[in-house]
């Protein structure tokens, strides 16, 4: 059993926990939080876990791994001090705000003997590898995944606050916090992409509230759109040479129907998981336990080209972060 640390306390980690207790991989063990009384909410619904608000003390307990999940532009240094301290860590998406973060981060990790893990839950999506062995005859034509939710926070915005989520200082905005997933999924299926470009809607910060762009590869394009302040229904759209295969959205996939140029149709047999983080939490175990180093490489590359495109995106809508100083 996997002694689990988490660094957070909002909604997303308590989601985490429940998909780390499904998977029968982990015992969460630790909690740190700046204020004990956050940290004591946080695990009122939990047993036996220990309560830190020194990172010390904290990085010092006996724990393998540490789920962090604070605001986007903290997680670099705690995953720094984490990998420092010798353990292995989960970092919820986007890990880093920019690309040599996360180089250093997967160097220290080498160095140190931990893994590191960025929780875009939708590479680990058994759906993926299902659709992928369905195109390998196909040649593609192109695609589009969106993913746009209007955000808990918008009310917030619209009063005159600047929660993180819209934040330069945290490193915020739709492309990092949703448009993430649409470029996992397209690495995933597709590879790194040799171009990118986007466009957003944006708060005078520069943040994007939502935008759109393009993922470019040599014989065909992957349209992306992700959006904080609009809300979408579209599915997600593969063409190929011989249809169109249509997908429910780009994370949590349930459901898959090619639609042949014939206008036949067939359905791809696609088991959701009982939780939208169980596969990746299975996914970190596995490696975690020595028997996946094929996958972890595999997805240090993905992760990579990733955060390789979110930055190149930025820069060309001229988003800007306090931690940039190019």
């Amino acid at each position: 059993m996997l002694q689990l640390g988490i660094i957070g306390t909002g909604t997303i980690s308590h989601e985490f926990i429940k998909a780390a207790q499904l998977s029968g991989e982990y015992q969460l063990t630790a909690v740190y939080s700046r204020t004990l009384s956050s940290a004591e909410r946080f695990a009122r619904d939990y047993q036996n876990v220990a309560l830190y608000t020194d990172t010390i003390e904290f990085l010092s307990a006996d724990l393998d791994v540490i789920y962090i999940a604070s605001p986007n532009s903290l997680h670099f240094n705690h995953a720094k001090v984490a990998i420092l301290a010798r353990k292995h860590v989960i970092v919820e998406k986007p890990a880093v705000s920019r690309p040599e973060e996360w180089q250093e981060l997967v160097k220290l990790a080498a160095e140190h003997q931990v893994y590191i893990f960025e929780a875009a839950r939708n590479y680990h999506e058994a759906a993926f590898t299902v659709i992928q062995n369905f195109l390998k005859d196909k040649k593609i034509w192109g695609a589009n995944f969106t993913y746009a939710k209007y955000s808990s926070k918008m009310g917030a915005l619209l009063s005159g606050q600047e929660p993180n989520v819209f934040s330069a200082k945290f490193s915020g905005g739709a492309l990092m916090d949703l448009g993430v997933y649409t470029l996992y999924a397209a690495v995933r299926l597709f590879g790194a992409p040799q171009n990118v470009c986007y466009t957003a809607q944006q708060l005078p910060n520069s943040v994007d509230l939502n935008g759109s762009g393009s993922l470019i590869y040599p014989d065909f394009q992957v349209r992306i759109q992700a959006g904080k302040n609009i809300h979408s229904q579209l599915p997600a759209e593969i063409y190929t040479d011989q249809g169109t295969l249509t997908l429910d959205g780009i994370e949590f996939i349930r459901s898959a129907i090619f639609q042949k140029l014939t206008g036949e149709t067939e359905s791809l047999t696609i088991h959701q998981a009982e939780h939208q983080m169980l596969e990746e939490a299975q996914a970190f175990a596995r490696v975690l336990k020595g028997d996946q180093e094929e996958l972890y490489t595999n997805y240090l590359q993905a992760a990579t080209a990733v955060h390789e495109c979110l930055f190149a995106m930025r820069k060309d809508a001229g988003i800007r972060f306090e931690v940039d100083h190019d």
